[in-house]
């Protein structure tokens, strides 16, 4: 393993109950033949990154049962139902001591962010005060790499459904964007309607 690959994290976000789409926990819907879960942890596995942390929150057992991927590092999250900042928190928390110096998050419900547009946020990565950010057509989006540095203020920020949004608007002129419009869409899957972005 290089140092590279070793210092960087994929960190997924999985723990949405999907309330608008009827309570069926996002992790679960399937894409492609199989969980969305277990697509993200391949796209974040094909873009480089050994380890693995996934968020679990909404019907966590069911999906630990059914589409828990191998080989990754499972974080429960009692509090998912206050939002994606909640799992953002556990998920850095659960990173801290293992010499991780950066954090890749993906969301679980935009599986048309692709490996290639991953690998591009990784390759920006410098040391633990890397901030980047995948943008589509100058605007940013999602994945965004969370140098260590970072981390603390990540988590007294994120609260409600905004993530790392607020911290990252503070830091805007610290952040490294990377066009990734080419290879990726960056659609989510959050109601009925977007159910048809799903194969």
């Amino acid at each position: 393993m290089t140092r590279t690959e070793d210092e960087i994290a994929g960190l997924v976000l999985a723990a949405g109950g999907g309330r608008r789409l009827g309570g069926r926990p996002k992790a679960l819907l399937e894409h492609r033949g199989r969980p969305l879960v277990e697509h993200a942890v391949g796209t974040l596995r094909a873009a480089g990154c050994e380890r693995v942390h996934v968020v679990l929150g909404a019907r966590s057992a069911e999906v630990r049962q059914l589409a828990a991927p191998a080989g990754c590092v499972l974080v429960e999250n009692p509090h998912w139902e206050q939002g994606m900042g909640s799992s953002l928190r556990a998920g850095l928390d659960s990173l801290a001591g293992t010499g991780a110096r950066a954090a890749l998050v993906l969301l679980v419900d935009q599986p048309g962010v692709s490996a290639a547009a991953v690998a591009r946020v990784r390759a920006a990565y410098r040391d633990e005060g890397s901030l980047v950010s995948a943008a589509y057509d100058g605007v940013r989006g999602h994945p965004v790499l969370l140098g260590a540095a970072h981390w603390d203020g990540v988590a007294a920020s994120a609260t409600g459904d905004r993530g790392a949004r607020a911290y990252l608007r503070a830091h805007e002129r610290s952040i490294t964007l990377v066009e990734c419009g080419d290879v990726a869409r960056a659609y989510d899957i959050d109601t009925e309607a977007d159910l048809g972005h799903l194969e």
